[in-house]
């Protein structure tokens, strides 16, 4: 699990996705109150969902003025997404919309809401949260998603088995939300995540657009989403490049050698001889069973012995096994009843479950590049932001950098021949990086796995140029 790897719509209508459409014409707005707690909701007409929310409770954004809405979307028969939502702190009535994505995959987004870039954070290991000064929702709007079904508070049916059975899904949840916030609908648009996100990400960002493609020439209705921007820290894009990623890492980081030379060279032999060949296999066939089987070879053959090489944490190599940071106390937070009924959750928190995962496991999902979708994204002019933490061994930047040199774009000859250069936030350097035409590469110094944690000024200052639509630039 790494949390925290052109489809068309596969056949699936949108009421096959939410099922079919109510008789009704309108869509309905009424007020609920159960167990103590008010909730909103909202029935879309148009796709038969409907919004469950409740508003302003008070749990973690606390900054006078500022509004948010947690709860859930039906996406489907028994089939419950849960997501959050934040205001922006400034001029949130033009302020632009970001989504952030855990990875895992099957890992609740929530880890990055409370441990990296939400409104407050359990600074040391407290009980309770406090604010967080360079929340991403300082810059814009902020929507927070559980997806798939089964992961973080959603619950449910859960009949995603791969990133690309997902992206439907979270389409969706955004078109009944521009339903019920029409206000949102016509600003820009970006997506942020981490992780196996460097699946989701690109999946994502492509699905999106191929919609908007639909609704463009009138073979689809929606509302068109104005995706602007992607962000991926820490990703898991390619594992043709990021397997080898790992061996060169191990070998060579800046904190400390995990292999010698002779296992460095043992390593890169098991990969050229066992591990490419059955990755080239699930390339060429597309079946579940290559893929699976490709993913098992390779983690038994790299992944997994080297993440055993000695007693390191493989989200931050630079502390042991049992690393307590960042903190986990949220989750007991996120279980206190008094928390869920304020916010309105109506499931037991689960951070990263073992059965969404093993859905995507036995799809060998994990084993598929999403480097074809993610050129196609920077092809389309989007702004593409692919960065890493220097101390995150489960996705290394060796593999981050690796993957920005092999996107195929107009500017990729310049790009890759580029040198990484000093990245400052006010002076004060935070990493080095490479931009060309719409991309930008950043490598954060001492930062593990979950970068806005790490390096919270590197992290929003990041995520405010490229929702600005610019390359990386030092300040």
């Amino acid at each position: 699990m790494r949390c925290s790897s052109f489809v068309t719509w596969l056949g699936l209508s949108l009421a096959t996705l939410v099922g079919a459409a109510p008789a009704a014409t309108k869509d309905k707005r009424y007020l609920v109150e159960r167990d103590g707690t008010n909730y909103t909701v909202f029935e879309h007409a148009a796709t038969g969902a409907k919004l469950e929310f409740v508003t302003n409770s008070g749990i973690c954004e606390t900054t006078p003025g500022v509004n948010q809405y947690s709860g859930y979307l039906s996406v489907g028969t028994n089939m419950n997404m849960w997501f959050w939502f934040f205001e922006a702190r400034n001029n949130p009535s033009t302020a632009p919309l970001a989504t952030w994505f855990n990875g895992g995959p099957g890992c609740s987004s929530m880890i990055g809401l409370f441990q990296e870039n939400g409104p407050c954070q359990f600074y040391n290991g407290a009980s309770t949260p406090s604010n967080n000064t360079h929340s991403f929702n300082n810059y814009a709007n902020m929507l927070y998603v559980d997806q798939p079904i089964g992961v973080g508070f959603s619950y449910g049916t859960d009949s995603v088995t791969s990133t690309v059975t997902a992206a439907p899904y979270v389409w969706k949840l955004i078109q009944a939300f521009y339903a019920q916030f029409p206000q949102y609908e016509s600003r820009e648009f970006g997506i942020f995540t981490e992780s196996y996100g460097g699946h989701y990400g690109p999946e994502f960002a492509y699905y999106f657009e191929d919609q908007n493609n639909g609704i463009a020439n009138g073979t689809i209705k929606g509302d068109k989403i104005d995706l602007i921007a992607l962000g991926i820290n820490n990703g898991w894009y390619d594992p043709v490049l990021q397997y080898k990623a790992y061996i060169t890492y191990s070998y060579n980081n800046s904190y400390k050698a995990l292999i010698s030379q002779s296992q460095y060279n043992s390593y890169l032999s098991t990969y050229t001889s066992k591990c490419v060949p059955a990755l080239n296999s699930c390339a060429s066939s597309g079946s579940n069973s290559a893929c699976e089987s490709a993913e098992n070879t390779c983690y038994n053959g790299i992944e997994g012995p080297l993440s055993e090489v000695g007693n390191f944490d493989v989200y931050d190599v630079r502390e042991p096994s049992n690393d307590p940071y960042p903190p986990e106390t949220y989750a007991t937070y996120l279980a206190n009843p008094s928390v869920t009924s304020a916010i309105g959750a109506k499931a037991t928190y689960a951070e990263c479950p073992d059965a969404p995962y093993e859905k995507f496991s036995s799809t060998g999902d994990d084993s598929r590049s999403f480097l074809t979708q993610l050129s196609d994204v920077v092809q389309s002019g989007i702004q593409v932001v692919i960065w890493a933490g220097d101390a995150d061994w489960i996705c290394n930047w060796y593999g981050g950098e690796a993957v920005a040199n092999a996107i195929s774009y107009s500017g990729a000859s310049a790009f890759d021949a580029a040198a990484l250069k000093p990245y400052t936030v006010n002076g004060v350097q935070g990493g080095t990086f490479k931009t060309g035409g719409n991309l930008s590469f950043l490598r954060v110094f001492g930062a593990g796995h979950e970068v806005p944690y790490y390096q919270p000024a590197v992290a929003l200052q990041v995520f405010e140029q490229t929702m600005q639509k610019k390359v990386l630039s030092s300040t």
